[in-house]
């Protein structure tokens, strides 16, 4: 039993070299350390040995077993460092090539545009709002003169959201940041002085203009707030805008619900590539009387002043952009000529 039991030391180390992967590996251990292997069959002969013959080659069998096992996890580590010598070979960095850098973002040209704009008028006094984009009908349309079936609504087809706030009035992506001029003026007192800025939602695409566009929504309400305020006010904002006193700006008489009286703001350049064109850049007007009654206050004591300017046709007339549409097709060689 004894010289049996030694020839397994030799065995298993020959067994062991040649297993050429773990796989193999653990089928050889299984030969002589598993349930069925060899040294758990010389375990079980020592039934049939006396009492003082067992105990010595019981201590003998459990000895090449620990020999066994520091063969077996030699090869194990052997074949590791094989595996990984492999991979390193097949994943080999040249450390002496230069690096890849991480690349840097850039602000988009139409955010560079709301952020300008905020920066002017806070510049003149006005504070900055933000509302929430998913407006009920009330807010969007009826508070600003504009009731269900009044004909005005036809000028802005809407995304309508299937559902109905808690007063059960219809939901729906705002058309403009107007509303934000009843929510600010519901909260605060006059004067008030404020601008909106944010996203908004049409149904409506081509060249220039997109389902989702963003708009500054302008106001100015107290005692004695006038269109010549209008006039100075929007006027030295174009200015602060282009950088650029060589612009005219005039108005010109339209129809907004919201407003009476009501004016489109056109202005033209007088030097450069535009010069001598005149080009729509916002609406305006006095409020109306009756969203004035919206807001809470007495339209009879304040009055005053709103525009709303589309933040795409002012980063389009900035920086001689054509299509709209570009600002939104993620295309990173037109986007990285804004943050150079």
């Amino acid at each position: 039993m004894t010289d049996s039991a030694d020839d397994l030391i030799v065995q298993a180390r020959e067994l062991f070299a040649q297993a050429g992967d773990a796989a193999a590996l653990e089928n050889a251990k299984a030969r002589f350390l598993g349930k069925q292997g060899a040294l758990t069959t010389l375990l079980k002969g020592l039934a049939q040995l006396d009492p003082a013959r067992k105990k010595e080659e019981g201590a003998r069998i459990n000895q090449i077993k620990r020999d066994i096992e520091v063969l077996l996890n030699e090869r194990r580590a052997a074949l590791a460092q094989a595996e990984l010598d492999r991979r390193l070979a097949q994943e080999t960095i040249d450390v002496t090539l230069p690096g890849r850098g991480r690349g840097f973002g850039g602000i988009h040209p139409v955010i560079q545009t709301w952020q300008r704009v905020e920066a002017i008028f806070r510049s003149i006094g006005f504070d900055v709002a933000d509302g929430p984009e998913i407006e009920n009908d009330w807010t969007n349309f009826t508070a600003l003169n504009n009731p269900e079936n009044h004909p005005a609504r036809s000028m802005q087809d809407t995304f309508y959201v299937d559902m109905q706030d808690a007063q059960g009035l219809p939901l729906l992506l705002r058309t403009h940041t107007s509303p934000m001029q009843v929510r600010y003026a519901r909260m605060h007192t006059p004067p008030i002085k404020v601008i909106a800025p944010g996203r908004t939602y049409r149904v409506d695409s081509d060249a220039t203009h997109s389902p989702m566009f963003h708009q500054v929504e302008g106001l100015w309400i107290a005692e004695d707030i006038s269109f010549a305020d209008l006039k100075g006010v929007y006027t030295a904002f174009l200015r602060a805008f282009f950088e650029t006193d060589a612009l005219s700006v005039r108005f010109r008489p339209s129809f907004f619900p919201f407003t009476e009286p009501s004016a489109e703001i056109d202005m033209m350049f007088t030097r450069g590539p535009n010069q001598g064109r005149w080009l729509e850049i916002s609406g305006s007007g006095q409020v109306h009387p009756e969203v004035v009654r919206n807001f809470g206050l007495d339209p009879e004591r304040y009055i005053g002043f709103a525009f709303g300017s589309g933040l795409e046709r002012l980063t389009m007339l900035r920086y001689g952009v054509n299509d709209l549409r570009q600002f939104f097709e993620g295309d990173l060689r037109f986007l990285r000529q804004f943050n150079r």
